[in-house]
Order: structure tokens, then sequence, then C-alpha cells
């Protein structure tokens, strides 16, 4: 299913709008959505961060892991992956504003943590690296701005290893019709377009050749706004 926006509307929104984001962006982590617990509170950078440790968790990353971050933004949940498990990761990203600031804050880290990144602009949907080349694919938020999400979770099955994980949080529409409001504040304003419910994105996963994909669950439901599952999907054992 292809949208309606196309990848340059994506690649415009995000170059010219990066100045706004960055001036609420938490400048140690990232916003995205998260997880409230007992260790959160109501918290919402501490539900961020609980979020990442999950996918974490869930997705086994430890120093061995080679990992593709799919929309890696201002590169800044790319640096704490690795600084927090000691995995390599290379993080792309169709914004080249956000590769170079994802760059200029590299440039900040230590020799060692800069030796284990690498951050390059590129499309999700045409991603220029062989086949089986990483142990995981991580992505947070991102696949619901591709104008071609089908083919963005066919690369990310052709990029994994035997045996890899794609880790992944996305936006889902919580029924087919939302209302006007809905539409032109939240999902025009995001350059969001899909007809993927949770059902259907399960679907989709398992059409691509990720049929492992039991720890997707949705994070929440309401009824006209987004709703965002997360999950691990494992790509099968070579046979």
């Amino acid at each position: 299913m292809q949208g309606r926006f196309t990848e340059q509307d994506t690649e415009r929104y995000y170059d010219s709008h990066d100045p706004l984001y960055r001036a609420f962006w938490d400048k140690d982590g990232s916003l995205h959505w998260g997880v409230f617990d007992d260790t959160t509170g109501n918290d919402f950078l501490k539900a961020c961060a609980n979020l990442n440790n999950i996918m974490v968790q869930k997705g086994l990353i430890d120093q061995n892991a080679q990992v593709i971050d799919l929309g890696c933004g201002n590169g800044n949940t790319s640096i704490w992956l690795s600084k927090s498990t000691g995995c390599r990761v290379l993080g792309v990203d169709l914004s080249g504003v956000r590769v170079q600031n994802a760059n200029d804050e590299l440039k900040k880290q230590s020799d060692e943590v800069k030796q284990r990144i690498n951050f390059e602009k590129a499309s999700v949907t045409d991603l220029p690296f062989h086949d089986q080349s990483f142990t995981h694919a991580w992505s947070q938020a991102t696949i619901y701005h591709v104008h071609d999400k089908e083919k963005a979770l066919l690369e990310a099955y052709r990029v994994l290893d035997y045996g890899g994980i794609f880790l992944f949080d996305d936006l889902i529409k919580p029924k087919p019709e939302v209302s006007d409001n809905a539409k032109k504040y939240v999902y025009d304003r995001l350059l969001f377009d899909t007809d993927f419910s949770f059902d259907g994105y399960q679907q989709a996963l398992e059409d691509t050749g990720l049929p492992d994909h039991r720890g997707c669950r949705p994070l929440r439901a309401s009824e006209d706004k987004l709703c965002p599952p997360f999950g691990a999907s494992r790509r099968n054992q070579r046979q």
C-alpha cells in the first residue's frame, strides 16, 4: 500500500521542521512514546527510556549485535543504544538535516563510541546494504511516515541475517475512518497515511517473512487517536 504522501514530502517536512522539533526534543535522549509502570510514575521521559530498555531486553541486544536504526533522526537513540550495550549501530534517515545533526552529536562522543557508530542518509525503502548484513533492525516512530510501508518491511527483512530480530514501534489507525479534525490536525500534519490496523500490521509482518511477531501488542487504544504497537519479529533461521 502506497500512501498519498511521497518520500520527497517527508524529506522536505523533516528538513524544514527540524528547528521546531529540536526546540522541545530531549537533548539527552529522544521523544517518542513510552511505557509507564511502577518504575516510571508519571514521568514521560522515564517512560520513553523504559520503552527503549524493554526493546533492548526483548531483542537480546548485546555487544555482539550489529544494529541498523531505521529512521535514526538526530542519532540520540543510536548513540544511547551503542553506549548502553556496546553494540555496533548504523543509523539511516531520509532527512539530510537529521543525519548531519546525528553526525555532529557523534563528534562529541569518545573515540571508542565513534568507532561503533555510523550515520548515513538513505531511504528505508531502498537500503544501500547487502543482504543479511545486520543481526537487528531497530525502528521507532518511523514506518508510519514511509510512502511504501510494505517495501520498508521487506527491506528490513532483506538486510536482517537469518535469526535476526526486527524491533520496532510505530503508529496504526485504531479504526478505518477518523474524524475530520483528527485527520487535519494529526494525520495530515504528520504526513501519516496508512491502512494498517493492528491486525493488518501483524499480517504485513507475516507476509514479509517475519512471522514470529508474538511480541507485538498495542500500547493503548482510543477512538480517534493514533495507536502505537511495538514488538519484536524474528527472521526465520536458514533452512
